[in-house]
């Protein structure tokens, strides 16, 4: 099983039992990586009230409101913080965007799935009160949904499409690469008799 391609790498398509493994791993990973960070700051000598990781947080990066006292307070932490958070906004993406492509859509629905819900609700407190509001307050929920029922629960597009081919069509929804072609020996070797070779140099092909 290649782990560099599931978690790592965009490209080709996403079944639903590959993308559901990729989440249990993924949270699995989170969990050892949080105890990871908490050990280090606690080693460190650093108090540690609270600390979590999640992807929606790389918003913050755009809200220097959220990081203002932070960078007084405990440097090392944030930048722990901002590593852990990196990666595992990297390995979201990775899987969304091939469970996409499975999907038959490009990675540019991301922004409304993911990148408009993740800002809205960065800036929810500092937005004005009014009916205005009230569209996107409902697009900030019902996007996300849509996006998880889609990637966790619909089939990808029968057969090849443009990512590339069907992973489901090949008796395994995890896997997303075309099987590799089988080696034909009697089109690939040719024994040619030294003391016996036909007039004019011809090559004579001789199966195994």
């Amino acid at each position: 099983m290649n782990w560099t391609w599931y978690l790592f790498r965009f490209d080709g398509r996403m079944g639903r039992a590959g993308f559901w493994c990729s989440l249990i791993f993924v949270l699995s990973g989170m969990i050892l990586l949080l105890l990871l960070c908490l050990s280090v700051m606690s080693a460190l000598g650093s108090e540690v009230k609270s600390f979590n990781l999640n992807a929606e947080d790389v918003f913050k990066i755009v809200d220097p409101a959220a990081y203002r006292w932070s960078l007084l307070d405990n440097l090392p932490l944030l930048l722990l913080k901002l590593a852990a958070t990196g990666l595992m906004l990297w390995i979201d993406l990775a899987i969304m965007v091939k469970r996409l492509h499975d999907r038959n859509k490009s990675a540019w629905w991301l922004l409304a799935y993911f990148v408009l819900p993740g800002l809205y609700k960065q800036f929810e407190d500092r937005l004005p009160d009014s009916y205005w509001m009230l569209p996107l307050a409902l697009a900030s929920v019902i996007l996300p949904l849509a996006a998880f029922i889609e990637t966790g629960f619909l089939r990808g597009t029968v057969g090849p499409n443009r990512f590339g081919p069907d992973p489901a069509a090949e008796g395994d929804s995890t896997s997303a690469a075309p099987p590799a072609k089988r080696w034909d020996q009697s089109r690939e070797i040719e024994f040619v008799p030294p003391s016996a070779s036909p007039p004019g140099g011809m090559h004579v092909k001789r199966g195994a």
